[in-house]
C-alpha cells in the first residue's frame, strides 16, 4: 500500500493512499520521522521508500510487511454525509459515509509559507457525484501539534448536494500500536455558568463504548461517545479540548476544535477498529445543512491536534506551545496589564461616581494598571432588557462619565468599560430603528432570549451599529479596555437568507471573527477579554485573537480553586483571567486564599479595597507584586498538574507554571512542564486545600527526580502554618498544613 509521511522535525504523520479506499491518517508521532531526517513528499503515484532511510516505516507503528496497515487504521480521513446520500449501516454516528467511503486519493502537495508554516494538501474526489475534498494540514516548526480543516467543493457540472455533516478530521491512528480500546482512557471537561472546566478522565469503556465481540456479531458496533457543544455558547456545555491518554502513560493525544459556535468530538468502535472524529456543527445535533453547488467550497471548522509521548501533562504541554504558536498576537498584548474589576462581589452592576472614585484611588494604590466600570454604566435603572445604545447614564455619573475616565488615567491606570456588543434590549429603542436583517430570526420571527434580541453580524446595519459603539467608546472617552460579554444564547441559529438555522449560526460566528479583528486592526492598542457568562464561549476561535478570557463567574473564592486550577488545560496561562475578590470581613486564610486563585494566570482585582484596613491592603499589594513576578515569565511558562487535571470536588489541588532553563525546549517537544527543566528553571506551584481536614498531601514531581531543588514561600511570603519537604530519590514534594479550613499558597521551586 503506498504510504505518504509528512511533518516537521516535531511531528510525524503518515497516511495511506489505497487504489480501492480513501485516504486514511494512520500514524501520529511526536518527533521526526524515525530516522530523525524530514521526511520526503512523494509526488502523486510515487512509492516512497520502504528500506531503513529517510521515508521509511517504523517497524513499531504496525504488524506486518513493511508499508502494510491493519484494517483497523484504515478509518477514512474525511466523513461527508448529505441528503439522499447516507451512512452503513444506520446509527447516530458520522462515520461510515457513503460518500466518505466513495472518496478516492487525486493529489498531494507540500510546501512552506514564508513564516515558517509547513503544509500539507490531500485532495480526493468521488467521479459519481463530483465532490472534490480536500484535507489541509498545518504544522510549526518544533511543535508535536498540527491544524487541519476540509475543504468541500464540487466539481464543474456537478447536480447540487446538500451537505448535513462534514467532517474535520477522521483517524483511527490513536490506535497505531497493538493496543486497543481498552488501553484509554478519555479526559474531558464539563463546562456550566459557575461549575466551569470540571475534569474527568473516564476509561473509554467505561465512558460508553459498549465491548461487542465482532467475531460473533454481523454487524460492525454501534455504540458511540460523543461530546459537544449547541447554540452560540461554544462551551456552554463543554469545553472544545479534550485528550485520550494511553491507560500505561506512554501516549497521549490532545485536540481542540476551534470554533464560536456549535461543534462535537466522536469515538467510536468499526468493524475493524476505532476512531476518532472532530467536527464543527452537523444536521442531527444543530440544524446545519447546506446547498452546495458547482463551483462553490464550503470549509469545515478548523482543530489542532497534539500529540505526545507520555501523560496528560506533556500532551497539553505540547497543546500550550500549537495555542502559542497559532495566536494572533499584537504588540500590546505583551503588556499584561493587571485588572481591577469593580464588578464581582463589589458593586454587582451598579456603579455611581460615588462609588467608583474610592475603588479607583485604592486600585492604583495596589498597583492595578487598568481599571474596568462593569455592568450598568449606560443604565438609569432596570437595564437588561433596554441595552444597546451604550450611552452613559446621567443619573450615574452626575459630573459625566469622563469625570470617572479622567480620575482613572490620572491615577496612573487605562480604563476600560464593559459591553455586550451582540445583543439589543427588546424595550430598547434600537430594536425599532434597525432593520429586521440585523437581528437572528427564526420563520421571520426575531429570536428573543431573556429579554433580548442578537444581532446577526452578516448584515451590514449590524455592523456599522456596532463599529459606530466602539469608535465612540475608543475615540471619544479613551477606553483602553473591554469586558466582551455574552449573556444570551441564540438557540440552533437564525434561517435569515433561506439558510438552516445552524448554516446561519456559522456564517455568523465567522462574521463575528472578522468583526473582532477589524476592530482591532483599527484600534491596535485595544485590549479586549473574552466573557460569556463566565467561560461559556472559551474556544480557540475566539481566544486565538482576543486578550484575555474570563474563566468564571464564581462567586466562592473556594469553588473557584478548581476553576483556577485547571484554566490552562483549554486556553494559554497568560489569558487565564481569574478573580480575586477579598473583602475586609474576610478570615485571614480565606482572604489568602481568594488571592491565590488569580496569581498563577491573569489577575482580575476586585473587592472593596477601600474598605480594608492597612494590613489587609498590604497583603492585596503583595499578591499584586506576586503575580507580577510571574508574568515575567507566563508567556513562555509551561502547565502541569502535580495531582492530575482537577475534578470538581477534589480536597487538594495543585497546578505548576514552568519557565526558564529548559522549561520552553521541553514544552515544544512535548514534554510535561516539569520534565526535563534544566538548572535554574522555576516552577510557580500553587497549593489549594479546598475541603477536608487532611493535613498533609503528597505531590509527585517526576521531571525532578534525583535533583535538589530550593522550595520557598512565593505567596505569601510568611509561610506561617505550612512546612513542606523534598525528596529527590521519590520526587515528591510533602506539604504540611497546619491551619484549619481551606487554605491556599504559591510556592517556588528552583531546579538545582
Amino acid at each position: 500500500m503506498r504510504l505518504l509521511h509528512w511533518g516537521t522535525d516535531a511531528l510525524h504523520l503518515t497516511f495511506a493512499l489505497p487504489d480501492d479506499a480513501p485516504v486514511a491518517l494512520v500514524a501520529i508521532e511526536p518527533g521526526a520521522v524515525p530516522t530523525g531526517e524530514a521526511a520526503p513528499v512523494p509526488a502523486p503515484g510515487e512509492v516512497p521508500d520502504q528500506g531503513t532511510g529517510p521515508g521509511a516505516v517504523a517497524p513499531a507503528l504496525w504488524p506486518g510487511d513493511e508499508g502494510d496497515v491493519p484494517d483497523r487504521l484504515l478509518q477514512a480521513l474525511v466523513e461527508v454525509s448529505a441528503f439522499g446520500h447516507g451512512r452503513f449501516p444506520g446509527s447516530f454516528r458520522h462515520v461510515d459515509t457513503v460518500l466518505g467511503a466513495a472518496l478516492r486519493h487525486t493529489s498531494h502537495e507540500a510546501d512552506i509559507d514564508g513564516d515558517g508554516t509547513a503544509r500539507l494538501r490531500i485532495e480526493q474526489r468521488d467521479d459519481a457525484t463530483g465532490l472534490v475534498v480536500t484535507s489541509v494540514f498545518e504544522a510549526q516548526e518544533a511543535v508535536p501539534a498540527f491544524r487541519t480543516h476540509t475543504e468541500v467543493g464540487l466539481a464543474s457540472g456537478a447536480a447540487p448536494l446538500t451537505l448535513d455533516a462534514v467532517s474535520t478530521i477522521a483517524t483511527g491512528a490513536f490506535l497505531g500500536r497493538d493496543d486497543d480500546v481498552d488501553a484509554f482512557a478519555l479526559a474531558t471537561a464539563a463546562n456550566d455558568w459557575v461549575a466551569e472546566s470540571r475534569w474527568s478522565t473516564t476509561p473509554l469503556r467505561d465512558a460508553g463504548l459498549a465491548r461487542i465481540d465482532r467475531d460473533v456479531q454481523h454487524q460492525p458496533p454501534r455504540t458511540r461517545l460523543v461530546v459537544g457543544d449547541r447554540g452560540s455558547w461554544s462551551s456552554g456545555e463543554a469545553v472544545p479540548t479534550a485528550a485520550l491518554l494511553a491507560r500505561d502513560g506512554s501516549a497521549a493525544l490532545a485536540w481542540q476544535v476551534e470554533h464560536a459556535g456549535p461543534w462535537l468530538f466522536e469515538l467510536g468502535e468499526t468493524r475493524h477498529g476505532a476512531y476518532l472524529l472532530l467536527s464543527g456543527p452537523t444536521d442531527p445535533e444543530n440544524h446545519w445543512s447546506l446547498v452546495l453547488r458547482a463551483g462553490e467550497v464550503f470549509t469545515s471548522a478548523p482543530a489542532s491536534v497534539a500529540v505526545a509521548a507520555g501523560g496528560v501533562d506533556e500532551v497539553l504541554a505540547a497543546m500550550t506551545a500549537q495555542r502559542r504558536a497559532t495566536r494572533l498576537v499584537r504588540e500590546v498584548d505583551h503588556d499584561l496589564p493587571v485588572v481591577f474589576n469593580d464588578y464581582m462581589n463589589t458593586l454587582m452592576g451598579d456603579p455611581t461616581t460615588e462609588k467608583l472614585l474610592p475603588l479607583i484611588d485604592a486600585a492604583a494604590e495596589v498597583g492595578a494598571d487598568y481599571f474596568c466600570i462593569d455592568a450598568g454604566w449606560y443604565a438609569e435603572g432596570h437595564w437588561w432588557d433596554t441595552v444597546g445604545e451604550w450611552q452613559p447614564a446621567a443619573s450615574r455619573f452626575p459630573g459625566g462619565i469622563d469625570e470617572v475616565l479622567d480620575r482613572i488615567r490620572d491615577r496612573g491606570m487605562v480604563p476600560g468599560l464593559w459591553l455586550e456588543p451582540e445583543v439589543i434590549g427588546v424595550r430598547s429603542p434600537l430594536a425599532a430603528s434597525l432593520p429586521d436583517d440585523a437581528f437572528f430570526t427564526r420563520g421571520g420571527v426575531r429570536v428573543a432570549d431573556h429579554g433580548r434580541h442578537l444581532l446577526d453580524l452578516r448584515s451590514p446595519a449590524a455592523r456599522a451599529h456596532l463599529d459606530g459603539v466602539v469608535d465612540r467608546l475608543v475615540g471619544d472617552h479613551g477606553v483602553g479596555f473591554f469586558k466582551m460579554d455574552y449573556n444570551t444564547m441564540t438557540g440552533p441559529g437564525t434561517d435569515a437568507g433561506g439558510l438552516a438555522p445552524g448554516a446561519g449560526l456559522l456564517e455568523h460566528t465567522r462574521a463575528l471573527l472578522a468583526w473582532l479583528d477589524d476592530v482591532q486592526e483599527r484600534h491596535p492598542r485595544l485590549l479586549i477579554e473574552n466573557c460569556a457568562s463566565g467561560a461559556m464561549r472559551m474556544d480557540w476561535a475566539m481566544m486565538s485573537r482576543l486578550h484575555v478570557q474570563s474563566t468564571s463567574d464564581q462567586q466562592d473564592p473556594v469553588m473557584y480553586a478548581t476553576i483556577a486550577a485547571a484554566a490552562p488545560a483549554a486556553l494559554l496561562p497568560e489569558q487565564a483571567g481569574h478573580w480575586a475578590y477579598p473583602h475586609a470581613g474576610m478570615e485571614p486564610e480565606l482572604f489568602t486564599f481568594s488571592l491565590v486563585n488569580a496569581v498563577l494566570g491573569r489577575m482580575y482585582l476586585s473587592g472593596h479595597l477601600n474598605r480594608m484596613d492597612t494590613a489587609q491592603r498590604d497583603v492585596v499589594r503583595a499578591a499584586v507584586a506576586a503575580h507580577r513576578e510571574v508574568l515575567g515569565s507566563i508567556e513562555r511558562a509551561v502547565p502541569s498538574w502535580p495531582l492530575g487535571l482537577p475534578a470538581w470536588e477534589d480536597a487538594w489541588t495543585a497546578l505548576a507554571l514552568t519557565a526558564g532553563a529548559g522549561a520552553g525546549a521541553s514544552a515544544s517537544a512535548g514534554a510535561g512542564a516539569d520534565a526535563g527543566a534544566g538548572a535554574g528553571a522555576v516552577t510557580h506551584l500553587s497549593v489549594w486545600r479546598c475541603s477536608g481536614e487532611d493535613d498533609r498531601v503528597v505531590l509527585p514531581l517526576p521531571g525532578l527526580f534525583g535533583r535538589e531543588v530550593r522550595v520557598e514561600p512565593f505567596f505569601p511570603a510568611d509561610p506561617a502554618g505550612w512546612s513542606w519537604s523534598w525528596d529527590p530519590q521519590e520526587a515528591e514534594l510533602t506539604v504540611v498544613v497546619d491551619v484549619a479550613g481551606p487554605a491556599a499558597r504559591v510556592l517556588r521551586l528552583t531546579a538545582g
